[in-house]
């Protein structure tokens, strides 16, 4: 296998940023985000909802919904926001940053989304993002402009310093948003409660803290208008549910979510009134399943109260730790964890997790189909490559530098162009299913130039080969070999991190290889005039995602 790499950040301060071995990035990243103090945690308030009761996520009269996180969760908010713009109409978030921030990289979490060591590159995200829209991989960025966002740092807070919040607000005010900043007051790393069993300025378990002020009223004023003052004590019902149901493949685990969530009903929504949705999205450390930490959040986040007298359902999906070091702590899924580069738009598991619910909720989509499931097949190394020639074909070569810098496209420095073969164990896909879906998911290593603008306009398209092209380990031959059928697939461009390509198209789903292996090419239908190439999965495999029913 390709040995991974620290990846090459740019570092605009005097301080040399910190870039720990891969091998402990997660660990550091985890520690870092849930802030460990050595105090005691302080006694928590009385419960501020009532017990759980087993249930379903029933639709109800939804007329609008939002988000609201803190820290993991607070980045898990503004990517539902971004990713589901069309229906979700604002969003709040304590003590995080800016959308798509850690870029697929936990070395940027750590440093730029974080820290301050380098830079969090806002235009840039601007940029990903636009780009994301055009191709349908977010929602239309014009949905943004005049939604209201709520952000708030404390100013104690030395887990996710404040400038990188301040880049969060400066973000969404690209896009036209509507934005309330709160960072005067001296908190700590924490969400802010009045039921909060923790001293304002402290950052310790359960990272909730009172500072003396009412936080959700100031955010549902923002996003919703002037609140009705809270109920004393909650009288709805809270719905503990099964999350295994919305999750992607059919397992919450696997995408480290908890088995169970939850729903806090008030009376005059299940009633039939016409409710807002809001979906409370808990940070690290906080969940459900994590070392007992239980309904605390749930209990102490002080939206159950509003929920009661203004007419608000709140949505409590869980996340989960792993037993692995990639989310011991139950942190939301915001650089890329457990292998999903999609994590931050259409297509990304937890997300797709969570907006499944809310259509729940809204009564707009159906149950998953009985049996449905899907499956993430990694190319195997052992057969995977380019190939290079000229531009006509002739002068077929193998490539030589995918270890050093990945599978290369496009026409490099030589004059060579240059197409990618990937190969899938399709057989993993289990017998009896009918194959509803299937895409790629590609992460950009390096590159030169744009060959998706030389010439304008141009494709790079995947072709599909049952079984292989050739042998199934990479020659020469494969560069022009046919393929059992052409063009099933398409990836837009991409600058930098992952991209998930178009479905494959329905004679590209036939030709799987139900039985053995399926091999995939990668090639720009037109040969670049000059030299536009990119490097592709040097330090990780591609990925062939196949849904079936």
């Amino acid at each position: 296998m390709r040995p991974a790499r620290a990846p090459h950040t740019r570092a605009p301060h005097t301080r040399t940023p910190r870039v720990p071995r891969p091998g402990r990035l997660a660990a550091l990243l985890l520690s870092a985000v849930s802030a460990l103090a050595l105090a005691a945690p302080a006694s928590p308030a009385a419960a501020a909802a009532p017990a759980p009761v087993p249930g379903t996520l029933a639709p109800y009269n939804v007329s609008s919904v939002y988000t609201a996180g803190i820290s993991s969760g607070g980045y898990m908010a503004t990517q539902l926001h971004v990713a589901y713009s069309g229906t979700i109409s604002g969003s709040a978030a304590f003590a995080s940053g800016p959308y798509h921030c850690a870029q697929n990289s936990l070395s940027t979490a750590l440093n730029a989304c974080m820290d301050t060591l380098q830079d969090l590159q806002s235009s840039r995200l601007e940029r990903t993002t636009r780009d994301w829209s055009a191709r349908g991989m977010v929602d239309p960025v014009s949905h943004l402009s005049g939604d209201p966002v709520y952000v708030f740092s404390g100013t104690n807070d030395a887990t996710v310093k404040q400038p990188v919040a301040t880049a969060l607000a400066d973000y969404y005010g690209r896009f036209g948003a509507r934005v309330r900043y709160q960072r005067t007051t001296a908190a700590g790393h924490a969400w802010i409660s009045p039921l909060g069993p923790n001293a304002c300025a402290v950052t310790q378990t359960p990272f909730i803290n009172d500072c003396g002020v009412d936080a959700e009223r100031e955010l549902l004023g923002h996003l919703l208008g002037p609140v009705e003052a809270p109920a004393l004590v909650p009288s709805g019902t809270l719905i503990r549910f099964d999350q295994n149901g919305y999750a992607p493949g059919g397992s919450a685990a696997a995408l480290s979510m908890g088995n169970e969530g939850f729903a806090y009903v008030p009376k005059s929504c299940a009633d039939g009134a016409a409710c807002t949705l809001m979906v409370a999205l808990h940070g690290c450390k906080q969940g459900y399943a994590y070392q007992g930490f239980g309904t605390r959040f749930v209990e102490n986040a002080y939206l159950n109260e509003y929920a009661d007298t203004n007419a608000m359902i709140v949505l409590y999906p869980q996340a989960a730790p792993t037993a692995t070091l990639e989310n011991p702590n139950g942190c939301w899924n915001w650089w890329g964890y457990l292998g999903d580069a999609a994590y931050a738009h259409h297509g990304g598991k937890q997300i797709e997790a969570v907006m499944g619910m809310v259509r729940a909720l809204r009564g707009t989509t159906e149950p998953p189909p009985a049996g449905g499931g899907s499956v993430t097949l990694p190319s195997v190394d052992a057969q995977d490559g380019y190939v290079k020639a000229a531009a006509d074909g002739s002068g077929a070569a193998v490539g030589t530098l995918e270890d050093t810098y990945g599978f290369a496209l496009g026409r490099g420095s030589d004059g060579k162009v240059n197409r990618t073969l990937l190969s899938f164990d399709t057989s993993r896909i289990p017998a009896g299913k009918e194959v509803t879906r299937a895409y790629l998911t590609v992460t950009r290593s390096s590159g030169s130039g744009d060959p998706w603008a030389s010439p304008a306009g141009n494709r790079l398209l995947a072709d599909v080969r049952t079984g292989c092209f050739g042998g199934c380990a990479v020659e020469a031959g494969d560069w022009a070999a046919p393929a059992t059928a052409a063009g099933v697939a398409q990836l837009g461009p991409f600058g930098s991190g992952g991209t998930v390509s178009g479905d494959l198209s329905p004679a590209g789903l036939a030709a799987l290889d139900r039985s053995g292996t399926t091999q995939l090419r990668l090639g720009f239908a037109s040969a670049p005039a000059g030299t536009a190439y990119l490097f592709v999965n040097q330090a990780a495999p591609v990925t062939l995602t196949v849904e079936y029913r």
